[in-house]
C-alpha cells in the first residue's frame, strides 16, 4: 500500500501537486499583506503542504479550534472557499476521464473540506489519524 501511495503521489505532483500547491503559497504570501489576513495566510499554507503530497494523510478537525476559527472560516467560504471548491471540482471531473485519473480525482475532492474551511483543521498521516484524534476524523 506504501509504495502505491508514494506513486500516486509522484503523478499527483506531476500533474496537479505543484500548480495547486504554488496557487496557494501565493494566496498564502497575498493573505501576508494586511495584519488582519494573516491566519488565512498560515491556513493557505498549510493547504499548499497538503496539495502537494495528499495521498496518505488527511484532515482533523483540532480540538482547540474556537469560535474565531468558526467565524474565520464564515468569512473565507464567502470570499473564496466556495470558489475554489467549484474549481476542485471541475478539475476533478476532468481527471476522472481516464483510468489513471480517478484517483487524482478522489484526491481532488478530499481536498474539498480544507479548502471550505481551513480555520481549525490539521493535516496528519492517515494510518495515525484515528489513534490520535479518535472519531474526529473528517476525510
Amino acid at each position: 500500500m506504501g509504495f502505491l501511495r508514494f506513486v500516486l503521489n509522484i503523478i499527483w505532483l506531476v500533474l496537479a501537486g505543484i500548480p495547486l500547491a504554488l496557487a496557494y503559497a501565493v494566496a498564502g504570501l497575498i493573505c501576508f499583506v494586511l495584519i488582519i489576513t494573516i491566519p488565512w495566510g498560515i491556513a493557505s499554507w498549510r493547504i499548499a503542504g497538503y496539495v502537494l503530497w495528499p495521498f496518505g494523510r488527511t484532515v482533523v478537525r483540532r480540538g482547540d479550534a474556537g469560535v474565531a476559527s468558526t467565524l474565520g472560516n464564515i468569512i473565507w467560504f464567502l470570499v473564496a472557499g466556495i470558489w475554489l471548491a467549484i474549481g476542485h471540482v471541475v478539475s476533478a471531473a476532468a481527471l476522472a476521464v481516464t483510468i489513471i485519473g480517478i484517483p487524482l480525482a478522489y484526491a481532488e475532492l478530499k481536498i474539498i473540506p480544507i479548502t471550505l474551511a481551513p480555520l481549525g483543521r490539521e493535516v496528519v498521516r492517515s494510518d495515525r489519524a484515528f489513534a490520535v484524534y479518535g472519531s474526529t476524523v473528517r476525510v
